[in-house]
């Protein structure tokens, strides 16, 4: 059996007794957090329960074409009003340049490919907040009213720490 088989059965166990029903797609606390997929990372980190906010993830907590799409949604469709940017310590990205990780890859698949164009890896995780606050705050479709604020989360202590614009 694979853990995607364990996945469904396990599903199909919770379809039993689903009660979520009542939520609607509009967060509850009007957030949306844009994150990294590191599996330390949840809503429990953060005293949220399923339904309270807009949870975008993908390597590094980067702001992509992506994941701008999915927040502009969230504000402009379901209502979000608040943007927190995450990126944590011992992230991967941090571990190789990009290079580094397109070489890496196409050694293991045995042929080089146009997309993903880039990696997004970074050195240093503060300017890295500060980078993806920067293309947050300067977009003309985010307005002004909607507050974006960058955090780093400690993997060793569970605390996110804030981290200032440029």
């Amino acid at each position: 059996m694979t853990v995607i088989d364990e996945v469904l059965e396990a599903n199909e166990i919770y379809a039993r007794t689903h009660e979520l029903r009542p939520l609607t797609p509009r967060p509850a606390r009007k957030l949306a957090i844009l994150t990294c997929m590191d599996t330390r990372l949840s809503i429990r980190t953060m005293g949220l329960k399923t339904g309270d906010a807009h949870i975008i993830r993908n390597a590094g907590g980067i702001v992509t074409d992506d994941s701008l799409r999915s927040l502009l949604v969230s504000h402009y469709l379901l209502e979000t009003q608040e943007f927190m940017v995450i990126n944590h310590t011992d992230c991967g990205l941090m571990h190789a340049t990009e290079q580094e990780l397109r070489t890496r890859i196409q050694n293991r698949a045995g042929t080089a490919a146009v997309a993903p164009a880039f990696f997004y890896a970074f050195q240093n995780i503060e300017e890295n907040v500060q980078h993806q606050l920067q293309k947050l705050r300067t977009h003309p479709w985010i307005p002004r009213e909607v507050a974006v604020r960058g955090f780093v989360y400690d993997v060793v202590s569970g605390r996110l720490r804030e981290i200032k614009a440029f």
